[in-house]
C-alpha cells in the first residue's frame, strides 16, 4: 500500500467541514484503507497560493444557490487527508465521497457545503 491524498477545495464552517470529514471516515472505513492524517489549509502547501485564491468560485456558487443569507463563519479551505491504501482503493473512496457530497448528481440542487476536487 502506498500513501495517496484526497484533496477538496471547501468553502463551510466547522460543522460543515466535520461532516465531509466524517463522509470521508465512512467511506474509508468500509475499504482496506487507513487514514494517516488529515489537514486543513488556508494557504496551498508548498505554494502562496491561498485557499481563498484557488477556490473563490465556491463562494460564489454558495451565494447564487442561497441568496440575500449570511454565509456565516464559512471559509475557503483546501482539506488533505492522507490514505495507505491502493490505488484501485483510492478510486473507489473517492467516487464514493463524490457521490455522497453531491447525491442529487446533475440536477439543479444547492450543495450542503460547495466543494471543488483537486
Amino acid at each position: 500500500m502506498r500513501t495517496r491524498t484526497l484533496r477538496f477545495g471547501l468553502y463551510a464552517d466547522e460543522q460543515g467541514l466535520a461532516w465531509v470529514t466524517g463522509i470521508i471516515g465512512e467511506a474509508v472505513g468500509s475499504r482496506s484503507a487507513r487514514i494517516l492524517g488529515e489537514a486543513v489549509h488556508h494557504t496551498l502547501p508548498g505554494s502562496d497560493i491561498t485557499a481563498a485564491d484557488m477556490y473563490d468560485l465556491l463562494a460564489d456558487q454558495w451565494a447564487w444557490e442561497h441568496p440575500g443569507q449570511n454565509s456565516g463563519t464559512r471559509e475557503l479551505v483546501e482539506l488533505r487527508v492522507q490514505l495507505a491504501c491502493s490505488l484501485r482503493t483510492w478510486r473507489a473512496i473517492r467516487k464514493t465521497v463524490l457521490q455522497t457530497l453531491c447525491p442529487e448528481g446533475m440536477a439543479p440542487h444547492a450543495c450542503r457545503v460547495p466543494w471543488f476536487a483537486a
